[in-house]
C-alpha cells in the first residue's frame, strides 16, 4: 500500500511539472505574438539567474563527510617529486 501512495505522489508531481511548462509555453507564445521581446529578454535573464543560483547552493557532494586522517603510501620522508628527465627535484 505504501509503494501505492509514491506512484500517486510522483504521479501528482509529473502532472503539476506539465502544467507548470504549458502554463510558461502558453505565456512565452503569447509575448512572441505581441512581439514584446524586451520582456522575454528580462524573463529569460531572471530564469538564468535563478537556475544558477539553485546550482551553486545544491549540495552536489551528498553527505559524505571529508577524510579526517587522509594518509599517504609515502614514509614522510619520501615526498620527492621525481622529474621527467630522471632526476630527484
Amino acid at each position: 500500500m505504501n509503494s501505492r501512495n509514491q506512484a500517486s505522489g510522483r504521479r501528482r508531481r509529473k502532472t503539476i511539472t506539465y502544467i507548470w511548462i504549458a502554463v510558461l509555453s502558453l505565456i512565452v507564445i503569447t509575448l512572441i505574438h505581441w512581439e514584446q521581446t524586451a520582456l522575454l529578454y528580462i524573463l529569460a535573464t531572471l530564469g538564468v539567474t535563478a537556475l544558477l543560483i539553485i546550482v551553486a547552493l545544491a549540495d552536489l557532494h551528498g553527505n559524505t563527510p571529508p577524510a579526517e586522517n587522509s594518509r599517504t603510501d609515502n614514509p614522510p620522508g619520501e615526498n620527492k617529486i621525481r622529474s621527467t628527465f630522471g632526476g630527484v627535484s
